[in-house]
């Protein structure tokens, strides 16, 4: 089920009046609530895919019971890598098979000694990514004794399925979020208006930035070598807004629905295009797979605590994995590779963790100097997610030469007029609330009514408006 849809447009409302006006008086009910609509939620895809999360969230409960009540270590570990193992397990036979299966045949291809070995037909389960990683967060914290595992197993399904981000986010970890099963909610109605007011960001994001950008962004990409270099820049930036507005707007919607049940989600999204530094990006951008891969294989490497080779290498490690997390291609890894570059300078001269405030805050611009930082940053960024976009890597090489070229000094071939004005009407709104959780959030607190309404017509109209051709959110592939 879609989040711009028809069909989440009757399902949230049904499942919000059944909350608090059918269960409200129950926790346990509630919690049964949210498991039954967050499984119909996802079965809308296919119901197929249920069979898989209900087998996982009962393997990580059991683990987790396990590990309560065993005190031998050698006995604990084997609890958790029974946990890991089939956690990976099924996303690396449902995303990675194929992908191990042609590169092993392609390398023996190569070395003269061809094999036949065929591929499978398997449909990618959606979000398996996002909750494989999740219910890996409990097993391993409750491992090392950071969360008593729960005996609740409605409420750690619950938390293991939880719609507002089950299928792309944030990665929320079960420290945080599986307490607040346990917790009567009342609702608050100024949090729940936040909700509503971060929910209609997340839609204008995706609805009108992100579906537009991404016709323009495939046009481009599909029949890049027909287009000028000039042209090819534009394809570059219209994905470099699509992916933002794609995913940071599915994370403002699930955030905000999640306030509308009383929950509390982490923030995923700081807008990651004013960095002033590949770094400060990283900071920024998906903040809960980055705290993920931070907390549980950075530092487990050793993090920063050995010498300078050992930090390149776990930096390399953990970028690479990155990449690959996102999908069985080359692409994704050239990608984390190339970012693991962009990171390295500022892990040399020990410059990593600069720039750790808001840019600008409190001025209407930035320095010429924090100007240049970012529009640097924001350079090497769009240059990167060429390879993320890209089909393989050759498209990608012979995407970045065709952008060098005498053309590239020529008039884009496309110019979508319109396009440019609402992305300058998008960036300017990011811009003045970069110093909130999202970019509407002062829009509470310091406009006067009349204006804040105002504003938010004019966003509800830019929706119907220029609502570009429904595209599937991105991630969902992830």
């Amino acid at each position: 089920m879609l989040f711009n849809s028809i069909d989440f447009a009757l399902f949230l409302p049904i499942v919000f009046v059944l909350y608090w006006f059918a269960t409200n008086r129950n926790l346990k009910l509630q919690n049964l609530l949210i498991v039954v609509a967050s499984y119909v939620f996802y079965g809308w895809w296919d119901t197929r895919f249920l069979s898989l999360i209900l087998f996982s969230t009962l393997v990580d409960y059991l683990v987790g019971i396990g590990l309560l009540k065993q005190e031998n270590l050698n006995k604990r570990k084997v609890l958790l890598w029974i946990s890991i193992l089939v956690n990976l397990g099924f996303l690396g036979f449902f995303k990675y098979y194929n992908f191990f299966l042609d590169n092993f045949i392609t390398a023996f291809t190569f070395f003269g000694m061809p094999i036949q070995a065929g591929l499978l037909d398997i449909i990618l389960p959606v979000g398996i990514s996002f909750y494989t990683f999740q219910t890996l967060s409990y097993s391993i914290d409750v491992y090392r004794r950071k969360l008593e595992p729960t005996q609740d197993f409605v409420a750690f399904a619950a938390f293991v399925s939880f719609f507002p981000q089950l299928v792309a986010g944030p990665i929320e970890r079960a420290t945080h979020l599986l307490p607040q099963f346990y917790s009567k909610r009342v609702f608050n109605y100024t949090l729940a208006v936040d909700g509503l007011r971060q929910i209609l960001w997340g839609l204008f994001k995706k609805i009108v930035i992100a579906d537009n950008c991404a016709e323009y962004a495939n046009m481009v990409f599909n029949n890049s070598d027909s287009h000028s270099g000039s042209t090819l820049v534009l394809g570059a930036l219209f994905f470099t807004f699509q992916i933002y507005g794609d995913f940071s707007g599915y994370s403002d919607i699930a955030i905000g629905t999640s306030r509308l049940f009383g929950f509390d989600l982490m923030r995923n999204f700081a807008f990651p295009y004013f960095s002033r530094d590949i770094a400060e990006f990283w900071r920024r951008w998906h903040i809960s797979l980055s705290t993920w891969f931070r907390d549980y294989l950075y530092i487990p490497l050793g993090g920063s605590k050995g010498g300078m080779n050992m930090k390149i290498r776990n930096t390399f490690i953990i970028f690479l994995v990155s990449g690959f997390w996102h999908g069985a291609n080359w692409t994704f890894i050239a990608w984390g590779f190339l970012n693991a570059l962009y990171f390295l300078p500022l892990l040399l001269t020990n410059n990593n963790r600069n720039n750790l405030e808001v840019v600008a805050l409190g001025k209407l611009l930035p320095s010429g100097r924090e100007f240049l930082s970012i529009l640097l940053t924001f350079s090497l960024t769009v240059l990167a997610w060429i390879f993320f976009r890209a089909d393989n890597i050759s498209h990608a090489l012979s995407y970045i030469q065709g952008i060098f070229t005498p053309s590239l000094l020529s008039i884009p071939t496309i110019l979508p007029l319109s396009v440019f004005g609402l992305l300058a009407f998008f960036m300017t709104v990011e811009w003045m609330g970069r110093g909130e959780a999202y970019a509407l959030e002062a829009l509470g607190s310091r406009w006067k009514r009349p204006l804040r309404w105002g504003f938010y017509y004019v966003i509800v109209f830019l929706i119907f408006f220029f609502m570009g051709k429904e595209q599937e959110f991105i991630y969902f592939q992830f």
